[in-house]
């Protein structure tokens, strides 16, 4: 009925790692049936701490067998049984992985003996296998290796088989149960807490870090798909072993959920994101006017001294919005920086020139609209082309305005990811956006 598994492996990620050991105990819930055990060549370097922590050595393993020699024999022996581990889902992802490099597929259903010592043995000091072994007095030599952490991990399961008065064991081995594919420092309850609407997650590590920050829009389902599968994924592995904590902040939607979601990556730099982590190159347009009394516009990078008409991520961005402004307003490149060739003909009239200059920077400032989004039960604000914030609005406000919604909403930083967000949102939903007097700037 039951294969317990442990295994020792050369680093702590199951695509990049490989295994040294393996022991499998084969139990039916009241005897041992059998134990395989072997140490096995990895082919790859031993980290030189996992060396110091198990004693297995390059030497050791050199003459081993290659987990493709054994692989038949180990889907043999998992085959039609529960997978069970002290953390199992670090076992789990580690066989799988190496059975599937050989051409087996591994898809058992699993049972964690950390998270069911947790609920039939609540309140022990510490539920590492060591420490739960030494609360229970459970015989544990040659800790870990894997047959010795194999055959206390069966003494384990005999004691929460014998003390299990609530059923905690048949519901945790129903494939769905959260139980049975959340991080084993996650308490079940926490999950539980977790509300099915949109907003924003947050994974936490030991030391209380935010490591990862995700959008949803059902919270409870994306946090579960973080974990509810069998994939062997270097950040799937490293979530399992860090992640001490969940916390969340709900949003009117999905939308709303991306704009937080960005501005609490910005602001956190979590490890575990990769997207929007980038840093952000702006360019400018820029107006002055130059020593011979001609206005005109510039792209550069992005000044702070200086505050732009526009401003861009991209420099083709920035270089396509310039030539719009010459073409419709009939200016000169020369003067805009755009062509550094000498003009064939004399430079306009400096008076009519600044006049279509002065025009183009009106329609930019046209184009920069102060505006409010609703969506839901949240506003967004936008002054100028800016965004300001986003909350909650009290709905029985009658006198909406600038002023009042600056006064209630929650002020945020504004990133380019966010910019892009609001503009694809004003584009498709344009009945949601209120728009304020445009002579009001």
């Amino acid at each position: 009925m039951f294969a317990i598994v442990d295994i020792e492996t050369t680093g702590g990620h199951a695509q990049y790692s490989g295994i040294t050991e393996i022991a499998v105990v084969l139990f039916d819930g009241k005897k041992t049936e059998g134990i395989y055990e072997t140490l096995v060549n990895p082919q790859m370097p031993i980290q030189p701490y996992v060396q110091s922590l198990t004693g297995i050595t390059h030497a050791m393993v050199a003459k081993a067998p290659l987990f493709s020699s054994i692989a038949p024999h180990i889907h043999h022996l998992l085959k039609d049984r529960i997978f069970v581990a002290h953390n199992v889902n670090f076992d789990y992802a580690f066989v799988k992985q190496q059975l599937a490099n050989c051409g087996f597929e591994l898809n058992s259903h699993k049972l964690c003996t950390i998270r069911l010592s947790r609920k039939i043995f609540p309140g022990l000091p510490k539920y590492g296998l060591g420490s739960i072994c030494h609360s229970l007095q459970i015989p544990h030599t040659q800790q870990h290796r894997a047959a010795g952490d194999a055959l206390a991990t069966t003494e384990l399961l005999k004691l929460l088989i014998q003390n299990d008065t609530s059923g905690h064991l048949q519901k945790m081995m129903k494939r769905k149960q959260p139980a049975a594919y959340l991080p084993p420092h996650i308490p079940e309850t926490q999950f539980n807490a977790l509300p099915e609407q949109s907003g924003v997650y947050y994974f936490y590590n030991q030391e209380k870090k935010i490591i990862y920050v995700g959008k949803a829009k059902n919270i409870k389902k994306r946090v579960s798909q973080h974990f509810a599968n069998n994939k062997t994924s270097a950040q799937k592995q490293a979530f399992l072993r860090e992640i001490h904590a969940i916390q969340f902040t709900t949003c009117s939607s999905e939308f709303t959920a991306s704009i937080l979601e960005s501005i609490e990556i910005k602001k956190w730099w979590p490890n575990y994101n990769k997207s929007q982590k980038f840093k952000e190159q702006k360019y400018g347009l820029y107006h002055f006017t130059d020593s011979k009394g001609y206005e005109r516009l510039a792209i550069d990078k992005w000044k702070k001294q200086l505050t732009p008409l526009a401003s861009f991520r991209h420099l083709p961005e920035a270089n396509n919005c310039l030539w719009n402004l010459i073409k419709q307003f009939d200016l000169s490149p020369h003067l805009c920086f755009l062509d550094k060739t000498m003009p064939l003909q004399p430079l306009p009239e400096i008076a009519m020139y600044n006049a279509r200059v002065q025009t183009a920077i009106q329609s930019l400032k046209a184009n920069a609209i102060t505006c409010s989004i609703k969506n839901g039960t949240h506003y967004i604000l936008i002054e100028k082309g800016v965004f300001i914030g986003m909350g909650l609005v009290d709905t029985t406000i009658k006198d909406l305005s600038v002023e009042s919604l600056k006064n209630t909403l929650t002020p945020y930083p504004e990133n380019d990811v966010i910019r892009h967000l609001i503009q694809q949102y004003m584009r498709n939903h344009p009945e949601d956006v209120i728009l304020f007097d445009k002579a009001a700037f």
